[in-house]
């Protein structure tokens, strides 16, 4: 089953470095978060990825092209003509098909564009930009078991900031600090297309998440596995420091091939 992955966007959030190249990626421990969302997916044997790229898409071409070459030992011979010899390469079992879907095109264009790719299989589809402790047949499963169209992940998403419980004219009744119970449930990614999904799918200018799953969720064709591990979006230098910092620490839950 091949692994969709959308990597074009601008990521305007984390400017900082997104200006030199698209937020996937960026790095947390020395690789892009994009090889990191990879690594969990081959972990499962998942090895067949399509990248969505779009904003500097050359830069990830540029990168998986070095990539072979990065990870392995090489001998340069210029005496003959400057002959190069791979050692001991230890690159990953990946087939990526990195696809151009357009500079400015939305999330539901751009799996629209790769449709040739993908053909009439079921396919699993994420974002560029999340990294997660998810057991990916468990994910298949459920998808396979209910036998809708769609499957999203749902996550719990903390809040960030002190919280304000008041009454309705704005009396404060009490100010606390963020726990753990106060979060929401968001679309986390990691999630599973049947390619019927394709019809729901107009042109470049159509968002993923507003009319294909709104229109989805009214006719009882989308479901969601409810993921209750790690789930971190990298959405600005706050959270990539953070991420950065559970690497450094060696407490790095979606970072199974470690373990």
């Amino acid at each position: 089953m091949k692994v969709v992955i959308l990597a074009g966007g601008f990521g305007t959030r984390i400017s900082e470095e997104s200006h030199l190249k698209p937020k996937p990626m960026i790095e947390i421990g020395g690789k892009p978060i994009l090889w990191h969302i990879m690594k969990t997916y081959s972990y499962y044997g998942y090895n067949e990825f399509i990248i969505c790229a779009g904003y500097k898409q050359h830069v990830i071409k540029e990168w998986f092209a070095d990539y072979y070459l990065h990870t392995s030992d090489v001998t340069f011979d210029f005496a003959n003509g400057g002959e190069m010899t791979i050692h001991n390469n230890v690159a990953e079992p990946w087939k990526v098909t990195i696809v151009d879907t357009g500079y400015d095109t939305m999330t539901g264009g751009r799996i629209k564009r790769i449709q040739p790719y993908v053909g009439k299989a079921t396919f699993m589809l994420t974002y560029g930009d999340a990294v997660c402790d998810i057991n990916i047949p468990k994910l298949l499963e459920f998808h396979e078991k209910h036998g809708k169209i769609a499957t999203i992940t749902a996550v719990n998403v903390g809040q960030r900031f002190g919280v304000l419980e008041m009454s309705e004219d704005g009396t404060v009744g009490n100010f606390r600090e963020k726990k753990e119970a106060d979060s929401s449930v968001v679309n986390g990614g990691f999630m599973v297309m049947n390619p019927k999904v394709f019809d729901y799918l107009e042109n470049d200018q159509t968002v993923f998440e507003k009319k294909p799953l709104e229109t989805l969720a009214k006719e009882g064709n989308l479901k969601a596995y409810r993921h209750d591990g790690f789930w971190q979006c990298m959405d600005t230098q706050r959270d990539r420091q953070k991420l950065e910092q559970m690497i450094a620490e060696r407490n790095a839950p979606w970072m199974l091939w470690e373990k």
